[in-house]
């Protein structure tokens, strides 16, 4: 393994992520007063999280129907005001589930 190499990828990596997180600080020095600025801002953390994580949890597991299977429970749970950590157990044991599900009934994942 090349240390160097590795050192280097991971200095340019928190150095981008450096400047990427200041030059924001940089840039607007006064408070930003324009509601509808304010209100976008709010919601760019939601969408951005929104638009990695959702092709990555359909695309995860081996098999479509337990994809699904795990999307259904997580929104149910959420929408019931459950916990981070009880959505998460929720979908992963649902997930768990069908697959399983599917092993014993032969079908293919």
């Amino acid at each position: 393994m090349n240390y160097a190499y590795v050192l280097t990828g991971v200095l340019i990596m928190a150095l981008v992520t450096y400047v990427v997180r200041m030059l924001p600080l940089a840039v607007f020095r006064k408070k930003i007063t324009n509601q509808f600025i304010q209100s976008f801002l709010a919601y760019v953390p939601y969408a951005v999280l929104s638009a990695m994580t959702f092709p990555a949890i359909l695309s995860s597991t081996s098999s479509g129907w337990s994809a699904a299977a795990g999307l259904l429970v997580a929104i149910v749970l959420a929408y019931k005001d459950k916990g981070l950590l009880i959505v998460a157990l929720g979908a992963t044991a649902a997930v768990f589930v069908v697959e399983q599900g599917m092993a014993l009934a032969g079908l293919p994942l």
